[in-house]
Order: structure tokens, then C-alpha cells, then sequence
């Protein structure tokens, strides 16, 4: 009989060719010892971005999460996979929405992906092992532990406002900078999840996006090549407690149309929104007739829509209620 050592063993030999590393290097720079482990050997705070992902089909398609890749036009990905063998990378999507993206690599042959399991069906308890490149530095570091939240919701914030992420997986696996965009793999040896975030001055809290969460971007990409998804081009906040009386709201729900980012405008240049009217300071109430809510925000709405389509939003102006017909483009 396979002790549980062994089968995780099993499992690790069996997973760790699908998982690579990524880094991003200056348009023109090849070799990435160049610039990014330099330069993160050297502590250099403007390092290019770098982490892990791991492949999902035989064309190379490789998953990782959106912040380990870049919006610089540029740099350029090589994707290092574990044989040490590094490869030009082609980046064909990212979700805003979940934080993830993904690129494409030409190996001239198949590879061998790793399976999707089904997130929605994790029990806490559960052991998963967790894969990556840690620090940037740490080729297929590995860790274990045990599912320890589901549905977990964390909040990325500034002075003034939160941005919740909901539906995120617990694990005290540890997950670490440059782990990033690895896999989450069950006892079956599939993945369950991306690897996504831990939080700061705690050990044994992990987080990471359920990997069913991907699967309808995964059959785009498989249908069209790339990411086809309807855009609608704002930024905003959930009405909460918080948010009402910072900003003195008489709506109890909705979206509030404001970015948490300072730096970056609520209303998307050149978007549906924009195009349509919406102002930042609106406050989203529905949209073709169902309430926003925590449960039912914006992206899960348009989670089924298609580019071209029109939809309603009722919407609250200075009090005022008014309603908008937008017609969603693709991004």
C-alpha cells in the first residue's frame, strides 16, 4: 500500500514538467541572467516582473496570474520550463476581473499539461501542494498543507478606499513572492487553483483563485486563440458601511464608479462606458434588471455576456435615477 509520502512524491514528479517560471525582460534582451535574476540578486526595487505559471495544453498554453506579467509594451516573457529550457512567450489574454493571464509558447512539440480539477467541489481539510518559483530564484520549490477557508474574500487597499477580492481559496501551504501564478494541485494531482497571495507579517495564509474560475477563458482561447470577452470600462467599489459614509450615500447596494487606484481614472478611455455616458461618481444600482450586489457584482453579470450585446444599467446620478443603454465591445 502507497504511503501518503509517496503519493505526494507521486505527484510532484508527476506535475512539476507542466510548471514553469516567467520573467519579463527589455524588448531586445534575451537571456533573462542579463537583467532580471541580476538585478534581483541585487535588490534592485525596479526589477522587471517575474513569478511562476504552469501549462494547461498540449500548444503550450501557460496560466499564471496577471500580476506577474506586464502592461510595458516594452518587454518581452521567456517562459523557463523544468528542464531549464527557456522559450519565447507570446502573452494572448488576461482577465482583469480574477487576475490572471495568459501566454503562449512554441516548443515544436507537445507538451504534457497538467489536468483542471473542480474548485467548486474543495472541502476544507483537503491537502494540496503548492509549486512555484520562489523569489524568483527557487526553481520547483514545494510546499504542502491543507485547504483552511473557502470563499475567502481579502481587501487591497489605499488610504482611503478597499477593493474586495472574494472566492479565493485559504491554504497555509506556504505561498511566497515569485510563487505566484504556480499551480495549487489536489491529492488527485489536479489542479484546483492558481496561487495567488499571502499576507504580510502571517504565516500559513495563503491564497489562491479557483481554478474553475479560468475554464470559460481557457475554451475561449481554445475556440478563438485568445481571450474574447466583453468589456464594459469601469472602475469601482462595492457599497459597503464603509463606503457610505465616506462618501455620504443614501444606496445601501450597488457600484460605486471610482477606481481605488489614485493613479488610474474610474471610466476606461475610449470604453463602452465612456461611450455611453457613465460618470465617475454614478453609482451602478442594476444591470438588466438585477441588483449589484457582493454576491452579484459587475464581472459575474457580464460573466455570460457577449461583445455586441446591449445592456441596461440603472443607474443613481446626484439622487437621480436614470438608465443607460450600453452596447459591450471586446477587449
Amino acid at each position: 500500500m502507497i504511503t501518503p509520502e509517496e503519493k505526494a512524491v507521486k505527484i510532484i514528479k508527476k506535475s512539476l514538467p507542466a510548471v514553469v517560471s516567467i520573467s519579463a525582460v527589455p524588448k531586445g534582451q534575451k537571456d533573462k541572467e542579463d537583467g532580471f535574476v541580476k538585478k534581483l540578486l541585487a535588490g534592485n526595487k525596479n526589477k522587471e516582473s517575474g513569478g511562476s505559471g504552469f501549462i494547461v495544453d498540449k500548444k503550450g498554453t501557460v496560466v499564471t496570474t496577471m500580476h506577474v506579467v506586464s502592461t510595458d509594451p516594452g518587454l518581452n516573457y521567456l517562459v523557463t520550463t523544468s528542464d531549464g529550457k527557456t522559450y519565447d512567450a507570446k502573452k494572448i489574454g488576461v482577465n482583469f476581473l480574477n487576475d490572471t493571464a495568459f501566454l503562449r509558447i512554441e516548443t515544436g512539440k507537445d507538451l504534457t499539461p497538467l489536468p483542471l480539477g473542480n474548485s467548486s467541489r474543495l472541502e476544507l481539510g483537503q491537502e494540496v501542494i503548492a509549486i512555484g518559483n520562489v523569489l524568483g530564484l527557487f526553481q520547483n520549490t514545494v510546499s504542502q498543507g491543507i485547504i483552511s477557508g473557502l470563499s475567502r474574500s481579502i481587501s487591497a487597499s489605499n488610504e482611503k478606499l478597499e477593493e474586495d477580492l472574494h472566492g479565493l481559496i485559504q491554504t497555509d501551504a506556504a505561498i511566497n513572492p515569485g510563487n505566484s501564478g504556480g499551480p495549487l494541485i489536489n491529492s488527485r494531482g489536479e489542479v484546483v487553483g492558481i496561487n495567488s497571495a499571502s499576507v504580510a507579517y502571517a504565516e500559513n495564509i495563503g491564497f489562491a483563485i479557483p481554478i474553475n474560475s479560468i475554464k470559460k477563458d481557457l475554451e475561449r482561447i481554445t475556440q478563438y486563440g485568445f481571450i474574447k470577452r466583453p468589456f464594459l470600462g469601469v472602475r469601482y467599489v462595492l457599497i459597503n458601511e464603509k463606503t457610505r459614509e465616506l462618501f455620504k450615500l443614501s444606496a445601501r447596494q450597488g457600484a460605486l464608479v471610482i477606481s481605488p487606484d489614485p493613479s488610474r481614472k474610474a471610466i476606461i478611455k475610449n470604453s463602452p462606458a465612456e461611450k455611453g455616458g457613465i460618470k465617475e461618481g454614478d453609482i451602478i444600482l442594476e444591470i438588466n434588471d438585477s441588483p449589484v450586489t457582493p454576491k452579484t457584482r459587475i464581472e459575474k453579470m457580464l460573466e455570460n455576456a457577449i461583445p455586441g450585446q446591449s445592456i441596461k444599467l440603472r443607474i443613481s446620478r446626484k439622487g437621480k435615477i436614470e438608465i443607460f443603454r450600453i452596447n459591450l465591445e471586446e477587449y
